[in-house]
């Protein structure tokens, strides 16, 4: 049985945090992903999301990633592409692999060792631990599971 008194949290939130802003979606550190260069791992996530290729576009070109993320937070359900919901951690996965190849990124990640990684939004129960505490923090369990990965493809 896992003791989680001596596990150590780690908790990041703001991109521009010396510390463990490299963890957040929205550092800025370019990534290839799907055959296209992004500025950071959000607008290669967000990119997926959109069903029409001309607002896709248009949301590509939002000068700064907190922006795309509000945009996108926001959108209709008809500008969304089909099954979504089903589609989108899968996605976050394969862009936070792709983000961590990168290897001052990797070697940073491993270096957070066993922490609990939690995305200390208040505003986000599904990314993040959201206001009450309580939230799934998806981000933070996709991050460790790549950093698992790693680590056992390392060996």
């Amino acid at each position: 049985m896992l003791n989680l008194e001596n596990v150590k949290i780690i908790e990041f939130y703001r991109a521009n945090d010396p510390e463990h802003g490299f963890l957040s979606n929205l550092y800025k550190k370019p990534i290839i992903f799907e055959n296209r260069e992004f500025s950071c791992g959000e607008y290669a996530y967000q990119f997926g999301k959109y069903r029409d290729e001309d607002t896709k576009e248009w949301a590509m070109q939002c000068p700064k990633p907190h922006l795309l993320a509000i945009l996108s937070h926001n959108l209709l359900g008809w500008d969304i592409v089909p099954h979504w919901k089903d589609i989108k951690v899968p996605r976050m996965k394969a862009v936070l692999k792709v983000k961590f190849q990168d290897p001052e990124l990797r070697e940073k990640l491993l270096a957070t060792g066993d922490s609990r990684l939690v995305e200390n939004s208040k505003i986000d129960s599904f990314w993040g631990k959201g206001k009450s505490g309580k939230g799934k923090n998806m981000l933070g369990k996709l991050l460790m599971k790549v950093r698992e990965e790693i680590n056992k493809s390392e060996v």
